[in-house]
Parts: structure tokens; sequence; C-alpha cells
């Protein structure tokens, strides 16, 4: 007998008029959610197909009367958008791999090994998600000029280690797993290290595949931090470069940044239809207690 997901509504329940109306209200409200969502993709796209008196023009079109696929072209021999990413590439990886060994490794202890104090260290931890990122932004600063790691992709990976939030997340998966299949392992006569590499880290991929998102998403996203810590253009991160030579440059015509910011636009809307699984299944995580 072939077995159907029964939704939040069964077809008796849509047979009455009370609960069509309820829902009917409720798909309004997601094709209005879904709407405001694609128009800016749809309209930078859009834009950027245009001419440039088209786009200034009034009353505007949605959709463009002629169509300059040409703007693309002309977008990516503006700026050196490859060098720009790899920059971006760069300070993921690092990040992404300071993140899984010092938080793996912390978050790992907190959870399955007798660390004296561990509550404590816990709840300091989870104190610490309270403090506004712009008290610290200062003092982060001032340690790393004085190391001398600024203009340095190190200013961006040591403090990758000190993610509470990331902490947290990890800790809480780790928590999930049978204490069983460890102390099997220390039986064996495993230890800890090998424990966690042998055994934490493969049963846990998911919970890396999300964390990998996240780290992708903040080192593309973010430009205020690059902009402080790189000095020199060959160092900028791919949002630092669209706001330092595209947003805040005037005389660039208006349907080559569009045709730009459809452009860096599409990695990260890619990545998220590719592993949005992993996505949802990190914010349910982080929504558990630990």
């Amino acid at each position: 007998m072939k077995s159907t997901d029964r939704g939040i509504l069964s077809e008796h329940d849509l047979k009455k008029t009370s609960n069509k109306f309820v829902y009917g209200i409720m798909v309004f409200f997601i094709l209005v959610m879904v709407v405001t969502m694609l128009y800016p993709i749809l309209m930078t796209m859009f834009n950027g197909l245009k001419s440039n008196a088209e786009v200034n023009s009034f009353p505007p079109h949605f959709f463009p009367q002629e169509w300059h696929f040409s703007n693309l072209k002309d977008a990516l021999n503006y700026i050196d958008l490859l060098m720009f990413l790899r920059n971006t590439l760069y300070i993921f990886v690092g990040n992404m791999v300071v993140t899984l060994i010092v938080l793996g490794l912390a978050s790992f202890s907190i959870s399955r090994m007798n660390v004296p104090y561990r509550k404590v260290f816990y709840f300091f931890f989870l104190m610490t998600l309270f403090i506004p990122a712009t008290s610290y932004m200062i003092p982060n600063f001032v340690n790393l000029k004085e190391l001398g790691l600024l203009n340095q992709y190190a200013a961006f990976w040591l403090p990758a280690g000190a993610n509470t939030f990331y902490f947290l997340l990890l800790k809480n998966f780790f928590d999930g797993i049978h204490p069983e299949i460890f102390e099997a392992a220390r039986i064996d006569g495993a230890s800890e290290p090998r424990s966690f590499f042998s055994i934490a880290v493969p049963l846990s991929i998911p919970i890396f595949a999300t964390l990998a998102i996240f780290i992708f998403s903040t080192a593309w996203n973010d430009w205020f931090w690059p902009s402080l810590v790189m000095h020199t253009e060959d160092k900028y991160t791919l949002a630092t470069a669209i706001y330092k030579y595209v947003i805040a440059v005037k005389a660039l015509n208006t349907n080559i940044k569009f045709a730009i910011l459809f452009l860096v636009s599409l990695p990260p809307i890619l990545v998220f239809l590719v592993f949005q699984k992993f996505i949802m299944r990190g914010v349910s995580l982080s929504a558990v207690k630990g």
C-alpha cells in the first residue's frame, strides 16, 4: 500500500470552508514572501541587462526593452573579479580549517571528556554571545596590528577559532552522538585525539557541511572587517572590492553596476540551492539547547 505524507491539513480538513479560508491566507502570505525575496534578485538581473539610459528612465520598466548581454562581459572586464574571488576563497578555506580543528577539539572536549569545570567553561562561552561584536572589534584590530598580521590572511583565520556560535553548534551535535561509541573506542585503546578524528569527525560530516555554508556566507558578505585589515588591492575580498570600486564609484554606468552585482550574487544563491538541506539542519540544531 502506497503511503503519502500528511500535511498540516488533511483532505478532510480542506473540505471545511473555514479551513479553506485559513489555508488560502497562508498560501497568500507565502506568495508575498516569495515575491518579496525574488523581486530584488530579478530586478538586479534585468537592470544589468538594460541600457544605461533605460535603467535611468522614468517610469521604470521591469523587463528590458532591449537585452544587452554584453553588459555581463563589460562587468567581468571592469574589475578583476577572479582575483578578488580567490582572496575570498583563501579566507573561507582558512577559516574553515581553523574552525574545524580549534573549535572542533574544544567542543569535543567539553562534550565528551571529563574536563575540570567544563560546565563553567560552557556557560562562559554561552555568556559571550551577549557581548556585542562592535565592542571587541577595536581590541582585535589593535592586537592584530601589534602582532604584525595586518594585510595578512591570518587576520581572519585567528579570530575564526573564537566563534562562540560555531562552538555551541558543534557541542550540541557531539552531545547527540551515543557515548557508547566512544566508550568502546577507549576500551580498544583509542586515545581521545584518535576518537575525535576517527569517530567524531566522520559522524559529524553533516554539521561540518552546515558550518562550511555559514562560514562561506560570512566570508562572502563581510566587507567592513576586510576593509579595515587589508590595505592593498591584491588582498581585497570580493565584497570589499565591490564596495570600493562599484558601489562608491559614481562615474560607473548604473547598468554595469547592476550587472556586476548580479554576477556576484549568483554563487551564494547556487550554494544555498544545492546545500539548503544542511542549512535547514543547521538552523534546527542551533535552536537546540545544549
